[in-house]
């Protein structure tokens, strides 16, 4: 295997929706994979039922690890040898646990460092939702058995526009009492560090949006603003963090505010989601920003209304696929460069010590 090439683990996601069919056309491409690794932890079954559903003619070779991966093809891992019923369009119990079985083995192997990075296909929150899976998404999931006691950070983002979120996966009744000042500034610091680690910009500017309709009219139709989210806000610039607001989340995107900033801070699940896949939805990412892992996502579900029937858009896949190489590529980078800054002083202390007593020498 080619030493610098990045081993890319992906999970077929719900067997009964339009993961299989999101690979099988991005990786049709030959180019996708003289770029990386891709590694699949699915069935070559049901890879095989998908593939003839959609009349893909993508190839595939079947591997037992991903050390036995090859170079310039699509690698697959059967993580289950049961026959298991596939039933296009219809989320069922059987489809929950091969979405689980190929989420385990890919953070298996990640642990294990067999696979750079992670891109998961689209699950059923519902019919994976186990004692084994006791979370409400992938996010919730990784950052407990990948976070190594770092806090998620769920982040949508394409090449123009990211939105990062406070709460994630929560009732709209419970999001007020879950906005705290606490909260507020532990996300905007992770999604400060990861703009500068995982994209590479020096002194990101963060706007960060308000909770209630029109910023609460000075207490209005709301306080947090107030009371929270300022407090928040100003407490995290005085640790030199450019973030700024609270801005009201309709005249925010609806004027194009968010062109001024390199990334978006919403209170809640809808209040960024819904503005960013109306202005991105065939290219959108969803990146697990705070963990050790890089794992990425396309930015939909698992549109069981169209599987099996070949009319699925891969954009958002294939810009799943670049974002994890690059973010991979960025942390590497990054590591390089702070990477022993005590030895590299102490050498370069010796190195002066070295001149200067050369140049003693040549002076007597």
């Amino acid at each position: 295997m080619e030493k610098n090439k990045i081993r890319v683990g992906i999970t077929h996601g719900d067997t009964n929706g339009v993961g299989y069919e999101l690979i099988l056309k991005t990786f049709g491409d030959p180019a996708m994979c003289d770029l990386c690794v891709p590694i699949v932890y699915g069935s070559a079954k049901v890879a095989t039922f998908h593939r003839r559903a959609i009349g893909s003619e993508t190839n595939f070779t079947v591997v037992s690890s991903p050390g036995a991966a090859q170079r310039g093809r699509l690698n697959m891992i059967s993580v289950f040898d049961d026959e298991i019923k596939v039933d296009l369009g219809v989320p069922t119990e059987e489809s929950g646990h091969a979405a689980l079985l190929s989420l385990q083995r890919a953070v298996a192997d990640y642990e294990n460092g067999d696979i750079d990075v992670l891109v998961t296909a689209p699950i059923n929150k519902k019919n994976i939702r186990t004692t084994d899976f006791p979370f409400v998404g992938h996010t919730e999931y990784l950052e407990n058995a990948l976070g190594e006691g770092q806090e998620a950070l769920m982040m949508l983002m394409n090449r123009v526009l990211r939105v990062a979120l406070v709460t994630m996966h929560r009732p709209v009744k419970d999001v007020s009492g879950s906005i705290t000042q606490n909260a507020i500034e532990r996300k905007i610091e992770i999604l400060n560090e990861s703009l500068k680690t995982d994209f590479t910009i020096s002194i990101p500017r963060i706007a960060v949006l308000g909770l209630n309709p029109h910023n609460g009219d000075d207490g209005l139709v709301g306080e947090e603003e107030q009371t929270v989210i300022k407090p928040a806000i100003d407490a995290m610039r005085e640790k030199g963090v450019q973030c700024f607001g609270p801005y009201s989340a309709d005249g925010f995107f609806g004027a194009g505010q968010y062109r001024h900033f390199d990334a978006v801070l919403a209170m809640y699940h809808d209040q960024g989601l819904a503005p960013f896949k109306a202005l991105s939805m065939d290219d959108g990412v969803n990146f697990t920003a705070g963990l050790p892992v890089v794992r990425t996502s396309p930015d939909h579900g698992t549109a069981f209304d169209i599987a099996g029937k070949g009319v699925a858009n891969e954009n958002s896949f294939r810009e799943a696929v670049y974002a994890a190489i690059d973010i991979y590529r960025n942390r590497e980078r990054e590591d390089e460069a702070t990477a022993n800054p005590l030895k590299i002083v102490a050498q370069e202390r010796d190195s002066k010590t070295y001149s200067q007593r050369n140049a003693g020498n040549q002076i007597e």
